[in-house]
Parts: C-alpha cells; sequence; structure tokens
C-alpha cells in the first residue's frame, strides 16, 4: 500500500514539473513579509508602494494614501510601469486584497530588481481590519476608470 502510494505522489509530482504547475520557490535576498500598518505605508518616503488589485476592487474598499495603482498582470509590464515611479534606494512594497496576489508577484518581482521589495502581509483586508481609512482611487495615481 505505501509503495503504491509512493509512486502516485511521484508520478502526480513528475506531472506537474512536467506542465510547469510546480515551481521551486526561488528565494530572494531582497524580499520581505512585513505587516505594515496603512498609515506607516501611507507616510513613507523610503517606500514605493502599489496596490496590484484591479479596478474594481479600488473603487469597492478604497485604496492607501498615496498609493501608485498597477493591476499586477506579469512581471514585465508590471515593472514598465512602475519603474518611473521608483526612485534610486527606495523600497518596493506591493498589497492586494489579501496577501495571495503579492506573495506571487513579489517573488517574481524581487528576482528582476535590485532594491528591497516588501509583501505586505495580509493585504487591505488586514489593514482595513486594523482600523485604516482609505481613500478614493483617482486617475492620477494610475486608476483609468476612476
Amino acid at each position: 500500500m505505501n509503495r503504491r502510494v509512493f509512486l502516485g505522489a511521484a508520478v502526480i509530482s513528475a506531472a506537474a514539473i512536467g506542465f510547469g504547475l510546480y515551481q521551486p520557490e526561488a528565494h530572494a535576498e531582497n524580499l520581505t513579509l512585513e505587516a505594515l500598518s496603512g498609515q506607516a505605508l501611507s507616510t513613507s518616503e523610503d517606500t514605493l508602494l502599489v496596490d496590484i488589485r484591479r479596478p474594481d476592487e479600488w473603487k469597492q474598499t478604497g485604496v492607501i494614501e498615496g498609493a501608485l495603482l498597477v493591476t499586477y498582470t506579469d512581471p514585465q509590464s508590471f515593472l514598465q510601469a512602475v519603474q518611473p515611479h521608483l526612485r534610486e534606494g527606495q523600497k518596493l512594497a506591493l498589497v492586494c486584497r489579501s496577501g495571495n496576489r503579492t506573495s506571487q508577484a513579489t517573488r517574481q518581482i524581487a528576482q528582476l530588481v535590485n532594491g528591497p521589495v516588501i509583501d505586505v502581509q495580509g493585504g487591505m483586508n488586514r489593514i482595513l481590519r486594523e482600523g485604516y481609512t482609505p481613500v478614493a482611487p483617482t486617475r492620477e495615481r494610475g486608476c483609468a476608470s476612476c
């Protein structure tokens, strides 16, 4: 019985790797997971905060004041949109709704940039639960439909 379970797991793992469904975690030295408050994120001069959610999500909950609004689709187009706003030596922090999207996005981005990348733990859900009062998204910050 144990041999069949082991062989079954090996076949599933091989198939997942073969189809590109599983990719071993690459640990980037410049990536951190931090539970920063909305207030800290909105006032930090040394951090560029990017809200990677969709416009409908920005409109539904509001955004952190000062956040750049860029929906994350892929690393290259994301960096192309963000680079003009990122100053030399500035940290790059990403926030989403719950932290799931930023977990994946920050791992991809951290491998492509030299500076520090922050995955904002718990996303907007946590920040709002902690009492932060968001602001409305604007065109100036990146919401084309706002």
